[in-house]
């Protein structure tokens, strides 16, 4: 996933740093004053919240979820998914496994790192945090571990956790769940976009597509008003599902931070940067980040759905006029990953690059 030249280091675990009990945070985790995180605003405030979308219904056609849908990744890019029919014990195995590996001793959670080779070389299926590019880098305030779900021929399984003992048992079930919901999700959406065929971006997932699961692990951090879980970013999915334990997320709109709420048993469903390629921008990539906490910990599951990495992505033909014209190049998505996480490092948005 980075140039051969990309030496990794191996980054403190802000498990280690936090448990440290230390009033202040290393210097490379304080954020810049203009990124400084600020109260942010509860999405019930305003006029048109985030909207709650209930995929039962919207399966069904009702007409009101459909528009609540198109609503959503108009204005925010996002939404809480109810009726997704994935049942609250599956959800709580899956918080309750993540939480146990990360809580691991760090010598167990550092068999995972993946130096292939013995070459310090930035993976992303791997245990750790940052892609440490700079010395300047403002670091996140989590530890993180990826695995890749889709196809079966990409797993690395000697990167499997064997502890906790259920966790491979429990990250099959609930990503089978996850991947039919994503190709419902998705079917639903090419329809709101206006395309013809509603398959349209759910067979952009095919048999070469790549899925991956990010588990992510926040510490109660000593100073949340200096420090972010995960800095601004846009995902490079077509499409991403969050689970989590904890409030925390964020995303802007007219410049100021709403609060995306925890709803019991709900996911948040967020459009990635591919989708709004493929919509010509009709539809909008969620721009997102995780504030720090001083009082609790937070653990999410993350579950990218992304296409084949040689895939050419551009606008679907069909959405591009003399009134909308082309507004992304077209590239090949392995590419388009690359310059993501290098991006994600820089604080910058990769999709800003292929805008035309």
């Amino acid at each position: 996933m980075a140039d051969d030249d990309q030496q990794w280091k191996f980054l403190p675990s802000v498990q280690e740093l936090a448990a440290a009990s230390r009033d202040e945070v290393p210097s490379r985790y304080v954020v810049r004053d203009h990124d400084r995180p600020t109260s942010a605003v509860a999405s019930d405030d305003v006029t048109d919240p985030i909207p709650v979308v209930d995929l039962s219904r919207l399966s069904s056609g009702a007409a009101d979820e459909a528009a609540k849908l198109r609503s959503a990744l108009e204005d925010w890019g996002i939404f809480i998914a109810v009726g997704h029919g994935i049942e609250p014990a599956l959800l709580g195995e899956m918080v309750a496994v993540t939480r146990e590996f990360f809580k691991l001793p760090l010598e167990e959670k550092q068999k995972h790192i993946n130096l292939e080779g013995g070459k310090k070389e930035y993976k992303l299926e791997s245990y750790g945090s940052d892609m440490d590019m700079s010395e300047t880098q403002v670091l996140d305030w989590c530890d993180r571990f990826y695995l890749t779900m889709e196809p079966e021929s990409e797993r690395l399984e000697d990167l499997w956790p064997m502890q906790p003992p259920s966790f491979r048992d429990v990250l099959h079930r609930y990503a089978a769940r996850c991947r039919k919901l994503a190709d419902g999700v998705l079917r639903e959406v090419a329809k709101v976009a206006g395309l013809r065929e509603e398959r349209y971006l759910a067979d952009m997932l095919d048999e070469k597509a790549v899925s991956y699961v990010g588990f992510n692990f926040f510490p109660r951090c000593p100073r949340p008003d200096k420090v972010l879980g995960f800095r601004a970013h846009s995902d490079g999915s077509m499409v991403t599902i969050l689970l989590a334990n904890a409030a925390g997320l964020q995303v802007p709109r007219n410049g100021q931070w709403y609060d995306v709420p925890l709803v019991p048993g709900a996911l948040v469903v967020n459009l990635g940067d591919m989708g709004e390629v493929v919509t010509n921008g009709l539809l909008k990539s969620a721009v997102h980040k995780v504030v720090a906490n001083a009082e609790r910990e937070r653990v999410s599951v993350a579950v990218f759905y992304t296409v084949d990495p040689e895939r050419e992505v551009e606008p679907a033909l069909e959405l591009v006029s003399d009134e909308r014209p082309r507004r992304y190049k077209k590239m090949k998505n392995s590419d388009y990953i690359r310059e993501l996480l290098e991006s994600l490092a820089r604080g910058e948005r990769s999709i800003d690059r292929v805008k035309i």
